[in-house]
């Protein structure tokens, strides 16, 4: 990490968990052992949940965000939701582009640059995934396919909008499975995503831009990733439904 360039942010994936009494319940928990966070601590959770995690969360420093959004303001879209609705209902963060809605959801890269542009255009910080499958790394198109997918998310984003962006970058081989890459792994495809921002914006720009490491973080592997230059914390799945777990990532990223 290079804090003096780019805030560290550790943000939970809540994925399809947890209630709403369960949400505040493990809030409630979390929030003595992050509270001397020297990061960013974000838990996005879903679409039912943000009512109880933004009461929960009051007075601490724990922000809350969706796990999706889409990119028109109203319509005849069901089971979406909009920007409006999300910013009223007291959301900061919304996760756009993540691989399972990619590959279960029908989610373009089309797509994740509409709803990343939605998202930006009314003032939320987008935490836009991008990442390969093992197949695309086996033939070597990790460099290629990184930069493609970050440069597409990013059409059209203003240079000054970049300040409300973070770019995670979880490889598809890597989520839900236990299997982590490497600390140099991850350093690598994050520095892949940095090079495709400073080619479209410069790269004094570029090294502000917070770039996440997703893909079965936890609570022991955190230290040796976040020490990496390129990993500005993570976002991170089953280890942000364990309190416990969650803080010590959050430690790590703290020091």
């Amino acid at each position: 990490m290079k804090k003096e360039l780019r805030k560290a942010v550790i943000a939970g994936n809540w994925k399809m968990n947890n209630t709403p009494s369960q949400t505040t319940d493990l809030i409630n928990e979390m929030k003595p052992l992050v509270a001397d966070a020297d990061c960013e601590v974000v838990l996005c959770v879903p679409y039912i949940d943000i009512p109880a995690a933004v009461e929960a969360a009051k007075g601490s420093n724990i922000k809350i965000g969706a796990e999706n959004v889409h990119f028109k303001a109203s319509g005849a879209y069901t089971g979406e939701v909009s920007t409006d609705m999300l910013k009223e209902a007291g959301v900061e963060y919304v996760v756009i582009g993540h691989s399972e809605r990619r590959t279960y959801f029908g989610e373009t890269d089309q797509t994740v640059n509409l709803r990343s542009l939605a998202a930006l255009n009314a003032g939320l910080k987008a935490i836009i995934c991008v990442g390969e499958t093992l197949e695309q790394r086996e033939l070597g198109y990790t460099e290629t396919l990184l930069k493609f997918q970050t440069k597409m998310a990013l059409t059209n984003v203003k240079p000054e909008q970049l300040k409300n962006v973070i770019i995670a970058y979880e490889p598809v081989w890597a989520i839900g499975t236990g299997v982590t890459a490497t600390a140099d792994q991850a350093d690598e495809g994050n520095g892949f995503v940095r090079e495709a921002i400073a080619e479209a914006y410069g790269a004094e720009l570029a090294e502000t831009v917070t770039v996440q490491y997703g893909g079965s973080m936890n609570a022991k592997n955190a230290d040796e990733l976040v020490a990496k230059v390129n990993v500005d914390g993570g976002l991170i799945g089953g280890a942000s439904l364990k309190a416990q777990d969650f803080s010590v990532i959050v430690k790590a990223a703290s020091k």
